[in-house]
């Protein structure tokens, strides 16, 4: 069976480039009938922050995202303990004593000699010896995986096809810093195998990394951490509606901030990360385990889609116009008769309740146009006023003044409602009633 997860890191707010690969991992599952398994990377005991992984599940349930199983990385230090032991024992996992400085200062040789910045296992290579004399200075080691370089990595991805990168082109990587931090290569590998994820939906820029975990994976395996080594998918890297990175734009982004902000459905947003990097744009539904049904993951092109959160809004006002009362009773403000008047011009749920006061208030017209007001005033009809009225009245005028079209009808838009777009005006103006329209055209 599949099973997936997503896996933020609670050091930070969720936003719209967390949501779609949150969004195409839940999907997938749910189309596959599968798991979808929500754990959070908090082994940065100094950044990750308990009020932020709330903050996260939060955000989760407001798109819909709900999770099968949990898990905890700070709850399972005791596996990552066991991993580097067994790594160790099997020749796999070595000590470096190189500082920051000194690794940093062997990257900018390597740059300028034109070689790629492969670390050059200095670390492997050190004798007993050395190693002790290195702790006898006070430091202290970090610790490396040691890659197969003869090896050339395959794969095939779930969503870009067959994959082959050199190992060798590639550095071992650190597993383990030296103040004793398990690092997200391993923990995550540990944890994928352990919890059993089949499939692993991550963006484009993971690939290189995929050599190393692949490798990991297998030795991993083969020391007792799980039996099986995952599926890979790489999908689009997001740019910007600019075509910039989306990272400088992050913060402007933020799952809370589009929530409170109250413009935006969740519906939406889930429909539109579905459809970035694909053919067809999805359209918003109810219930979003719709938009489950044919996804498919062949779907996601390799090129580079651009996120622009004004398609979001698009789509948000193409939903809100759809709803019905029940799904909204909550939040709109408005009883269901006044919704159905106004949600079909609607851009948000909060709008609706903007035209209690244009609707059932006082307002200042706004008229451009006396003379053909005072007409319109005249031309009124008699008797109760009714959805009827509004065509009578209009036809009227229309054979009085020749008028037609924009013409004819904005001017008394603007006087009846003190705006210039909204709903239907047969509908408003027999919920303004007679007394408020004979007021508001000057009567």
């Amino acid at each position: 069976m599949v099973k997936v997860r997503f896996a933020p890191s609670p050091t930070g707010k969720l936003h719209l480039g967390n949501a779609y690969i949150a969004a195409l991992n839940w999907l997938f599952a749910r189309s596959q009938g599968g798991t979808f398994l929500l754990r959070m990377d908090d082994t940065d005991a100094e950044r990750s922050q308990a009020s932020l992984a709330e903050q996260i599940k939060v955000d989760l349930i407001w798109l819909g995202l709900d999770w099968d199983e949990y898990a905890v990385q700070s709850q399972r230090l005791d596996r990552y303990a066991a991993a580097k032991a067994a790594l160790i024992q099997a020749g796999r996992l070595y000590p470096c004593y190189e500082t920051p400085e000194e690794l940093d200062l062997k990257r900018k040789v390597q740059q300028m000699q034109g070689k790629p910045p492969v670390y050059d296992r200095e670390g492997l290579n050190q004798s007993e010896d050395q190693r002790a004399a290195f702790a006898a200075e006070g430091r202290s080691p970090h610790w490396r995986f040691r890659l197969d370089q003869d090896a050339e990595v395959t794969w095939t991805d779930t969503v870009r096809g067959p994959q082959a990168i050199k190992a060798e082109t590639q550095s071992d990587p650190v597993l383990i810093r030296a103040d004793g931090r398990v690092l997200y290569t391993l923990s995550s590998c540990v944890d994928d195998l352990e919890l059993g994820v089949t499939h692993i939906l991550r963006g484009g820029d993971h690939v290189s990394n995929t050599v190393a975990q692949i490798q990991l994976f297998a030795c991993l395996r083969d020391l007792g951490f799980g039996t099986a080594v995952p599926a890979f998918g790489h999908l689009p890297l997001i740019y910007d509606k600019d075509g910039g990175k989306l990272s400088k734009r992050l913060d402007s982004l933020s799952l809370e901030g589009l929530r409170q902000g109250g413009k935006i459905e969740p519906q939406a947003v889930v429909a539109y990360m579905a459809s970035l990097g694909t053919p067809e744009m999805r359209d918003p539904t109810q219930d979003i385990r719709d938009l489950a049904e044919g996804f498919d993951l062949n779907a996601f092109n390799a090129g580079a889609p651009r996120m622009d959160e004004g398609e979001i809004e698009i789509l948000t006002a193409k939903f809100v116009r759809t709803l019905p009362y029940a799904a909204v009773a909550d939040r709109a403000g408005v009883d269901e008769a006044t919704w159905g008047l106004v949600s079909p011009n609607l851009s948000s749920v909060d709008q609706a309740a903007d035209w209690l006061p244009i609707l059932d208030g006082d307002i200042d017209p706004l008229i451009e146009e006396p003379e053909f007001i005072a007409t319109a005033l005249n031309a009124f009809p008699g008797g109760a006023v009714t959805m009827d009225t509004w065509g009578a009245w209009t036809g009227t005028l229309k054979t009085q003044t020749g008028r037609k079209g924009r013409a004819l009808f904005m001017p008394l838009r603007q006087a009846l409602t003190g705006q210039s777009h909204g709903p239907d005006m047969a509908g408003v103006l027999a919920r303004i009633g007679r007394e408020r329209a004979l007021k508001r055209l000057g009567g």
